[in-house]
């Protein structure tokens, strides 16, 4: 594993430069080429396998977090800079990371997968660095794209700690790509870069429904006996602005869509025939913007009114027991059960189960063995874009 330390962890060692943009001139951000032709040097990602003696790595590129309580404000800054969140709500978010001394559970749970991650390419005779960097914390994706060129990898496959789609949950990991190529494009004293592409959505793939199913068949099994067989069964993921929803896909609604087919998928195996309820968790924004509904603290109370007795909550929208899920879901939505008298059991996320890792592995062996590049890949230009504010320069 390879992690570039930066000397001030609230910014890049070597961040885009001021008025810099990852869009080329003349060009608007949702025209063609797209951001993922653009990563790969300007040509789609190939249906042909991977040229030999190509020097390759697996970047993993995940959110960030804070390691202690000095860095929690910062980190929060650079999360929702442009964004328009209230003080206030920083500060209460504030509270959640200072609650566990500041540190986000977040960059143990990816150094944990890329140790598994490594020791699964090995085993299966693949030589592969695999490399880690975050979007708004250390270590940067910028200052790991240098360490790469410095290296000599010549393309990276970009594995997004998000299986889904949407701007948050696959565009702006080609935006955080571009942002890393073109910083490093842009100064005259840094070897030329990697190509990249970032790997398809994964919520489908059969470990990840296999290590969410196995998660919820032990959460059901925790209930006392007699409430095992009537619990309701509640999916959790991360709400999004209806707005963001609206174009996640090319034919919008994919975050969705995408949720609702992995929820049924590891309910088919954790528990064939019952049925479900997908809801949301953690909105941030503000209150005028509307977001994904109902909050999963809000269907918790409609499900006591119903009747219910139990619920069990499989938080199939993220990959690790983060921040957002130990807080809002074990803390939170589990007080809230607590106050209704519902009996609250909370299945695990996939982690590093070993058939999550190996599906990774293998999408990973796809995309070197050449094939027709699936969404997530190979996106549209206009492809969940939505108008933001540019993130400024670090």
């Amino acid at each position: 594993m390879t992690a570039v330390p930066a000397p001030d962890l609230s910014r890049p060692r070597y961040p885009l430069p001021e008025g810099a943009s990852i869009t080329p001139a003349g060009q608007l951000p949702d025209q063609e080429p797209s951001l993922a032709v653009r990563n790969n040097g300007g040509v789609a990602p190939s249906a042909e396998s991977a040229p030999a003696g190509r020097r390759e790595a697996l970047l993993v590129l995940g959110f960030g977090g804070p390691e202690g309580h000095d860095d929690v404000m910062p980190f929060l800054l650079n999360v929702t800079r442009g964004r328009g969140i209230p003080p206030e709500r920083l500060e209460a978010v504030a509270e959640h990371y200072h609650h566990f001394d500041g540190v986000s559970p977040i960059n143990d749970q990816n150094k944990a997968l890329v140790a598994a991650l490594e020791g699964e390419l090995a085993a299966a005779g693949t030589d592969l660095p695999v490399y880690w960097g975050n979007r708004n914390w250390a270590p940067y994706v910028e200052d790991v794209w240098r360490q790469m060129a410095e290296d000599g990898i010549e393309h990276a496959f970009v594995l997004a700690t998000s299986a889904y789609a949407s701007f948050s949950g696959c565009r702006q990991y080609h935006e955080d790509v571009a942002r890393a190529r073109v910083a490093l494009e842009l100064d005259p004293t840094a070897p030329a870069g990697p190509t990249a592409e970032k790997l398809p959505h994964y919520f489908d793939a059969p470990g990840f429904v296999q290590a969410n199913a196995d998660a919820l068949a032990a959460a059901i099994a925790s209930l006392p006996e007699d409430l095992r067989g009537s619990a309701r069964l509640v999916a959790t993921a991360h709400s999004i602005p209806n707005a963001m929803a609206a174009v996640a896909g090319p034919q919008g609604s994919a975050y969705e869509a995408e949720l609702q087919a992995a929820a049924q998928a590891v309910v088919d195996a954790a528990a064939p025939g019952r049925p479900f309820d997908l809801v949301w968790q953690s909105r941030s924004g503000p209150p005028s913007v509307p977001w994904l509904e109902p909050d999963v603290n809000d269907h918790l109370r409609a499900l006591a009114e119903s009747g219910e007795k139990a619920v069990v909550v499989f938080p199939v929208g993220f990959i690790s027991d983060h921040l957002e899920v130990i807080w809002d879901l074990d803390n939170e939505a589990e007080e809230t059960a607590g106050e209704l008298g519902l009996a609250f059991a909370r299945a695990a996320t996939a982690g590093t189960h070993e058939a999550f890792v190996r599906s990774l592995r293998e999408l990973l062996e796809e995309r070197r063995a050449g094939g027709e590049p699936r969404l997530g890949t190979n996106c549209p230009a206009s492809c969940c874009f939505v108008q933001r504010p540019a993130r400024p320069a670090a």
